[in-house]
């Protein structure tokens, strides 16, 4: 044989020989072994570690070193305080628990197994189909409104107008004795000055039959009207007995005395704490809806040091109410009440934020009325 065909025979067995063992088929390595991208791991399971599956570690746990053999689990340790991991993994680190913010209150505590579990203070909400990067006031209702549905964590206020039926005159009167009927049967042929005194006696009886009055009232427009002009008290009811006039019942509650020479104010109701200081310091939310523009002078009123206020002008509005008045809590000790804090409102004429505290305390079963017992 030639060198020539010597040389083509070496050649044509190159050729044949190259795809049988020349080099790895697909899905092996050089020494047979499968490599990465065809090993497939279990869901939920195991972890690929280089060409072979190790399981995870269990929750609360952390993968520090992985599986040698496939189907083995790795090195695992337990999470630190502060960390955690919910489900199995081949994590390297725990993940951080969840801090609580600021206008947020812990509902139940980072664990191992478990992150930290957060909801909007009392008095504010969150509606969990948005997101939640602060907790908004809850909604007070108007006047003409009343509460449907009080606020929660995740909802707010709901109101609904209140719904008010108009009292006739034949209703009015069908309620009043026969010698007061006589009077306001003549209340239009009145003068002006006389059918004044009659409209305050009017609205008088309708106020008795929606049980809305108050003794005091009574007794205050009796002495006015019975002070009128005799010459007058033929053609009006001024001439009548006092006792003529529907009394009214006494107030639900008794009234924290305020200023002596408003009425108003008397009204308020003294409120008992239902579990003492405790019940005090879970009303501090509700002095969060002071107005910025007082809360100043709501403090010196209680006592603090505008030095003391002021150093707390670095936090935001809501810390730097409950801390004021943890300072006033820890200056008056066991004689700090509620009913204080509430009479300085009013006395700064801030009545409709105490009203509203108020209701909160008695709604959320802080406080009751010192005739509940």
């Amino acid at each position: 044989m030639t060198p020539f065909l010597q040389y083509m025979a070496f050649l044509t067995l190159i050729w044949h020989l190259k795809p049988m063992g020349a080099y790895p088929q697909s899905g092996l390595d050089l020494v047979g072994n499968r490599t990465k991208r065809d090993v497939h791991c279990r869901p939920d399971l195991e972890y690929l570690n280089g060409n072979i599956c190790c399981l995870y570690c269990p929750a609360g746990t952390h993968k520090i070193s992985p599986c040698t053999r496939a189907g083995e689990k790795g090195k695992c340790e337990e999470c630190e305080d502060g960390t955690y991991t919910e489900h199995a993994n081949g994590l390297q680190l725990c993940l951080k628990c969840t801090q609580c913010r600021s206008d947020q209150e812990v509902v139940r505590p980072c664990t191992p197994t478990q992150d930290t579990e957060c909801q909007c203070k009392l008095g504010r909400f969150c509606a969990p189909d948005q997101a939640c990067e602060v907790c908004k006031t809850c909604s007070r209702c108007e006047e003409d409104e009343e509460m449907e549905r009080s606020c929660t964590s995740t909802s707010n206020t709901e109101c609904k107008k209140i719904q008010t039926n108009a009292v006739s005159t034949s209703d009015t009167q069908r309620n009043v004795p026969d010698g007061l009927k006589a009077g306001l049967e003549k209340s239009n042929e009145e003068t002006p000055g006389q059918s004044c005194s009659n409209l305050i006696l009017s609205r008088q009886l309708v106020r008795a039959k929606s049980s809305a009055g108050i003794e005091e009232e009574r007794k205050v427009l009796c002495e006015s009207l019975c002070s009128s002009s005799a010459s007058n008290s033929q053609h009006s009811l001024t001439g009548l007995p006092c006792s003529a006039f529907p009394a009214y019942p006494p107030p639900a509650c008794p009234m924290v005395p305020t200023q002596p020479n408003s009425r108003e104010d008397k009204q308020f109701p003294k409120l008992v704490p239902v579990n003492g200081e405790e019940s005090l310091r879970k009303c501090f939310e509700y002095f969060e809806e002071i107005d910025f523009y007082y809360h100043k002078r709501f403090f010196r009123h209680l006592g603090i040091m505008d030095n003391v206020i002021k150093s707390k002008d670095h936090l935001l509005y809501d810390d730097k109410i409950h801390e004021l008045l943890n300072i006033w809590v820890e200056k008056e000790g066991k004689e700090a009440t509620l009913n204080d804090l509430l009479k300085a409102l009013l006395d700064l004429n801030q009545r409709r934020t105490a009203e509203t505290v108020k209701e909160n305390a008695v709604l959320n079963g802080h406080y009751f009325c010192d005739n509940e017992r």
